[in-house]
């Protein structure tokens, strides 16, 4: 989008200004201007004719062209495929006009279609001449077989007869021997091939049909069979069948034609026979010969397209986009200018006056194209300049919803929140090594697989291997406060603090240990691994942690609802809901971690649930033991009065000065300013619109805002509670990872056997990548998305925009692709 030397710098807070203008452009260089924006990437159009069909517009024609080529170029890609070309991704070639496209696409579709069509009838031809000689091999062999049967048998009758010829003799057998040859039935047949898994099928028919009137014979062909219909390989039978009478061979034909079976003619003459197969030999030699000259030319064709493909599929992708832009754009009164409305950065004005100028002047235009900046109540479409790092964590919030115009964008803090949520639940730095060396290896190749089709579930890892990459950087520094490397933990900053009494150890399960050192530097001491006190100091500790890190995120979307009221000047919102809100959630939830810093500072075992409980149930009670420090029984009254101070607070003013300020806004709406002519025939539907759109309904407010109240208090408490997943998602990963390191590589290394050792090692590998990189890490990632979307975002994110959708031809390209 530019030169990276002319955009300013990037600011994910809000987004860019954007201002509504008006492109006055002449006919003559309209088609340039549109393709040098294009090439911007930084103005998106309004359609000015959305009441005309698509019919009905100027460049109807030239899409209709656009998409006729684009309609050849995938014939071509087809064709592509067929001959193994498709990954090629050359681009060269001289430059061409869309007329000279448009011919030569006509011309070598019109050759590729009659080199195909020559390749069919040939190869069909080859492989019915393949048919026919099998028919010929096949049957032949049969009719030898038959004849030299016949023969033989023949002859063994009449030696039988000359020699036991006597008054005991049939007198049948003597009258068929003398029967004249010339009176004899004449047998008609038939033979071809037919699909073996038809065959069984094909003979009970015949039989049926002619009511066994017909002798069937069939013989297997070995290898497959290309059918000339189909052009497919298929296993087929040669038959041959014998009936007597035109009305048995009309049967037979018909059935032949039902079951697809392939009728070739055929001679009993055993001479005709070897001359017809040396006739068939030397035509298949033939046409093979044709076939492979054909195929090559139709190889060469089909490469110097592929040579030029990208090339020629980007210039009617671009055509075909700039004349649907052209046909968002209105005539002015005089029709020889096209008018065009739409939004852009305001950083992008100088460039885009800029690609107006040239444009003008490369197409040798005499009159200039007009921008002008235009004022408008609408809303403008959101849009964030993000680069490859940023722009999955704006996803993240996008697929929530897209940023209302200039509002605070939650995805600035997403870039650290995020990992960091799930660092908490994930934390073990042995397995966030793991996820960041597979995910650096894509990113140190993300060159080779940007350009590359990946399967669906690899295509979303390397599109978020920024944001996967952040997540394990996160893990690593969680996993080291945790002190857990697959569930190890190890003396990184010194030794444990705490020690045995005496050297043999024999009291540490019981008494417990002594403290003989300064306390672990960094993180959890090492010590508390395996004791019986492990998983109540880690269940504490985390639970206590999720609290602190929940109402910090909480109070930091309360703060930025105030940013979002101070940008937009809305003083109620200030008022009458960010210090309301405040009040509410730090006199509760506040008040329950300022309790638990100030138990982990001072070492008190007061109990906090009895504290938190008893604040509601009696206030005015002591605390005794579970007092921690001077007058907090008045501050807990107090607090739980300002709470309760809070909630009317919220509901109630902000109504009534919303209906008082609506009514003092449109107290003089019956008087409008005097305009000039030409404004109020611009702004007349608009003036109207706006106006129906001002009506204030009280009650529907009052109810909006009871909603709104309501969700808040009890969305206090559940957003409290709901971020108390990060320490039962910790505790899982922490536990899961004992036991396989416990359960499976400690209990394989026990035993003194190579054999069990290797099978718990591998067994080890796989259930720490499959349960704990993949599904806890999905796990995990979808838990901190849940909290961002619902927990955070909803204490100050609408989301109720648009994004910015710009006419690029990079864009265009990437949309074709999907």
């Amino acid at each position: 989008m530019g030169e990276g030397g002319s955009l300013p710098t990037m600011d994910l807070m809000r987004s860019e200004p954007m201002q509504l203008a008006r492109i006055i452009i002449p006919m003559e260089s309209a088609h340039r201007t549109i393709s040098y924006l294009g090439d911007l990437g930084l103005f998106q159009f309004k359609d000015l004719n959305s009441g005309k069909s698509p019919f009905q517009r100027t460049f109807a024609t030239q899409i209709k062209r656009c998409g006729e080529m684009a309609r050849k170029l995938r014939f071509f890609k087809v064709q592509m495929m067929k001959a193994g070309l498709l990954t090629l991704r050359s681009a060269y070639g001289s430059e061409i006009s869309l007329d000279e496209l448009e011919v030569k696409l006509g011309e070598l579709e019109a050759e590729l279609i009659e080199m195909n069509t020559n390749t069919e009838k040939l190869q069909r031809a080859y492989n019915e001449l393949l048919e026919y000689k099998l028919v010929l091999q096949k049957a032949g062999d049969f009719f030898h077989h038959a004849q030299s049967s016949a023969t033989a048998q023949q002859r063994e009758s009449e030696e039988h007869h000359l020699v036991e010829g006597s008054m005991d003799s049939p007198l049948l057998l003597e009258q068929e021997m003398t029967t004249d040859i010339s009176k004899q039935v004449k047998l008609g047949y038939v033979s071809g091939l037919v699909p073996r898994d038809k065959s069984m099928a094909f003979e009970r028919i015949l039989f049926r049909t002619t009511r066994g009137n017909v002798f069937l014979k069939q013989n297997v062909v070995e290898e497959h069979v290309v059918d000339p219909v189909q052009g497919e390989k298929v296993e087929k039978n040669v038959f041959v069948v014998f009936y007597s009478g035109e009305r048995a061979k009309n049967k037979v034909l018909k059935i032949c034609d039902a079951f697809g079976a392939n009728r070739y003619p055929f001679t009993d003459d055993i001479g005709k026979r070897y001359q017809m197969i040396t006739e068939v030999s030397g035509k298949l030699s033939e046409l093979k010969t044709t076939i492979d000259v054909g195929t090559l030319h139709w190889s060469s064709a089909v490469q110097a397209i592929a040579n030029q493909f990208e090339q020629w599929n980007n210039l009617v992708k671009k055509e075909k986009s700039i004349y649907h832009t052209l046909n968002a754009l209105s005539f002015d009164v005089t029709k020889k200018c096209l008018v065009a409305e739409g939004w852009c950065p305001v950083f992008a004005t100088t460039q885009i006056q800029k690609a107006l100028q040239r444009a003008t002047v490369d197409s040798n235009s005499q009159v200039g194209a007009i921008f002008e900046v235009l004022h408008t109540k609408e809303s403008p479409p959101t849009y964030f300049r993000t680069n490859k790092f940023t722009s999955a964590f704006q996803e993240i919030v996008d697929a929530y919803g897209v940023a209302k115009y200039q509002e605070a964008n939650p995805g600035l803090f997403t870039i650290v929140t995020f990992p960091f949520l799930f660092a908490v639940m994930f934390g073990d730095w042995g397995h966030g090594i793991c996820l960041f060396l597979a995910t650096l290896f894509l990113i140190l190749r993300e060159k080779k697989y940007s350009s590359q089709k990946l399967g669906d579930i690899m295509e979303m890892a390397f599109g978020g291997r920024y944001v996967i990459i952040m997540m394990s950087i996160f893990s690593i520094y969680t996993g080291f406060i945790y002190n857990e490397f697959f569930s190890v933990p190890f003396e990184l900053f010194g030794r444990s603090a705490y020690d045995c009494r005496d050297p043999s150890c024999r009291d540490a399960t019981t008494i417990g240990m002594i403290k003989v050192r300064e306390t672990y530097p960094f993180g959890v001491d090492p010590i508390w691994h395996g004791t019986r006190s492990e998983l109540p100091f880690l269940n504490s500790l985390k639970m206590k942690m999720s609290i602190l890190l929940g109402v910090a995120q909480m109070n930091l979307g309360i703060v930025l609802s105030y940013f979002n009221a101070k940008f937009f000047q809305n003083d109620i919102n200030i008022w009458y809901q960010f210090i309301p809100q405040m009040i509410f959630l730090n006199s509760l939830f506040g008040y329950l971690s300022l309790l638990i810093i100030v138990k982990w500072c001072t070492g008190s075992q007061a109990d906090l649930y009895h504290v938190m409980i008893y604040m509601f149930l009696s206030p005015t009670d002591d605390l005794g033991e579970n007092q921690l420090f001077w007058g907090q029984k008045y501050l807990q009254i107090l607090l739980l009065l300002l709470a309760l101070v809070a909630v009317p607070w919220m509901l109630i003013p902000k109504p009534i000065l919303l209906k008082k300020q609506h009514e003092e806004r449109h107290r003089g709406q019956a008087y409008a300013p005097l305009q000039s002519l030409d404004e109020n025939i611009d702004s007349d539907s608009e003036y109207k619109s706006h106006d129906g759109h001002e009506e204030f309904e009280f009650s529907e407010v009052l109810v909006h805002q009871l909603i709104h109240t309501i969700e808040f208090v009890l969305g206090s408490v559940s957003n409290t509670a709901s971020y108390l997943r990060l320490w039962a998602l910790s505790l899982a990963h922490s536990e899961l990872s004992s036991v396989f390191y416990e359960k499976v590589l400690l209990l394989a290394w026990g035993f003194d056997n190579v054999v069990i050792l290797v099978i718990g090692i591998i067994v080890f590998i796989f259930a720490t990548v499959g349960v704990l990189l993949v599904m806890e890490t999905l796990s995990a990632f979808l838990h901190a998305l849940r909290l961002h979307w619902v927990e955070f975002q909803n204490k100050f994110y609408e989301g109720d925009g648009y994004k910015f959708s710009p006419f690029s031809f990079a864009l265009v390209s990437e949309e074709e692709e999907d």
